[in-house]
């Protein structure tokens, strides 16, 4: 096994989390960021991130138009020009199936792709999240059929789950503690050793891959678990018409009080990854009744929300297939553009199958990046929002919100809902 000084690393991806490790990464070693997007890599080489986890000056400063030994980053989507390195770290995304099961196809993929640049003693590390086993039983047996090695003994493999939070500028990767392991206890050190010259935070070496997979699954299912208690909450004394904020101040005066707020889950982690651990429990002949209970409470969220909006609004005399409504915030959490598994758009259809007229308005999306997946249109900015509302709702607490005149697009009868507690209870209407 190469040693850390020698290492010419590959980031297979370079979306939230690949991006970001590959310009760390690149302060200390010659850096390939590898991605088959050929407008990924463009924007890339034009010092542009989308996803605007990265600043201009951030890749400006790190970036390389060679592919040489040097450190730096060289961004590229052409196969070979990842051939000469000898760690692979694959970042691709691993999301869910309209079966609700894990959808494997892209770390196969890229597991196949790397096996066919693989030489003798190379290292690949994972760092997409997966169910506990997958590294070992499905992307090992692709990398060896793809390069005709032998795991363990040819080449190695470690895992290391990622922990990005995007749109979060505090907890950047640097200061995030990183789980690692690795195949045999060599690796093992190998990788830890490699993450350690990059986390400031520090590392915490799992004993195997099994138990690193394990610890990003209950990560997600953990905190998906306990919003969806919240939620839950949030029906029930909606129901009983108390104030779940209220409540939750009260119960919160208790110093061991979970402090949870109710709110819509999705995205691409809480969203998907307690499927990925159920899939695996259903496997070994167990059913997860707790972690499937709380993943319906939470899909059904965006639905409740647009409910109580249509009851507010018929409190107030109003004919639902003539009202308009306003939705503030598209994404599927605040201060990022990623609206992969967004909630809201269920708001959106529930309320747009009742007859009102909704329209959606967030500065932080690209509207036609929205129009081509969903088919909808967006407004992102404020001159395109030319009339009044019956209802208008935030969904998304964008710190553009925070002083936001929602009374200025609300008509003289029309209601405020508030998904979050950034509005003033004093205009509002009702909030989650």
């Amino acid at each position: 096994m190469k040693t850390c000084e020698k290492t010419k690393i590959a980031v297979i991806g370079l979306g939230y989390v690949g991006l970001p490790l590959s310009l760390e990464f690149s302060d200390h070693f010659a850096v390939v960021g590898f991605d088959i997007s050929e407008k990924r890599i463009k924007e890339l080489n034009n010092n542009t991130d989308i996803t605007k986890e990265t600043s201009r000056t951030e890749i400006q400063g790190r970036i390389k138009y060679s592919n040489d030994g040097e450190n730096g980053v060289f961004f590229t989507n052409i196969l070979k020009s990842i051939s000469d390195c000898s760690v692979f770290i694959i970042t691709v995304p691993t999301p869910i199936d309209h079966l609700k099961n894990p959808d494997l196809s892209q770390l196969i993929a890229a597991s196949e792709m790397v096996g066919s640049v693989l030489d003798k003693g190379d290292v690949v590390i994972y760092e997409s999240t997966t169910f506990p086993g997958c590294t070992e039983e499905i992307c090992v047996p692709a990398l060896e059929k793809a390069s005709g090695l032998v795991y363990n003994q040819d080449f190695f493999v470690g895992y290391s789950p990622e922990r990005i939070n995007p749109g979060d500028k505090k907890n950047t990767l640097p200061s995030i503690i990183k789980v690692t392991s690795g195949s045999n206890e060599e690796t093992a050190e190998f990788v830890d050793n490699l993450y350690a010259r990059i986390i400031s935070a520090g590392t915490y070496k799992a004993p195997s891959i099994k138990v690193a997979e394990a610890s990003k699954a209950i990560e997600n299912a953990q905190r998906d678990l306990n919003i969806s208690f919240v939620n839950e909450l949030a029906i029930i004394f909606e129901k009983l018409n108390i104030d779940t904020n209220d409540v939750l101040e009260a119960a919160g005066s208790k110093w061991n009080f979970l402090k949870f707020k109710p709110g819509l889950v999705g995205g691409h982690c809480i969203d998907v990854d307690p499927y990925y651990l159920a899939y695996k429990a259903q496997q070994a002949s167990y059913q997860p009744n707790v972690i499937l209970s709380g993943r319906n409470v939470n899909s059904n969220m965006g639905k409740f929300v647009a409910s109580k909006v249509i009851k507010l609004m018929n409190g107030k005399g109003l004919i639902i297939n003539k009202t308009k409504t306003l939705i503030l915030g598209f994404t599927f959490k605040e201060n990022c553009p990623d609206f992969r598994n967004t909630k809201v758009i269920d708001i959106y259809n529930e309320l747009q199958e009742f007859g009102s007229k909704v329209n959606i308005f967030d500065p932080w999306v690209n509207a036609q990046d929205v129009a081509d997946s969903y088919n909808i249109k967006v407004f992102s900015n404020l001159k395109e929002i030319t009339t009044k509302y019956d209802a208008v709702i935030l969904a998304v607490t964008h710190d553009h919100f925070c002083i936001f005149d929602f009374l200025k697009y609300k008509k003289e009868n029309g209601i405020i809902y508030n998904c979050k507690g950034i509005v003033n209870r004093n205009i509002v209407n009702a909030r989650l």
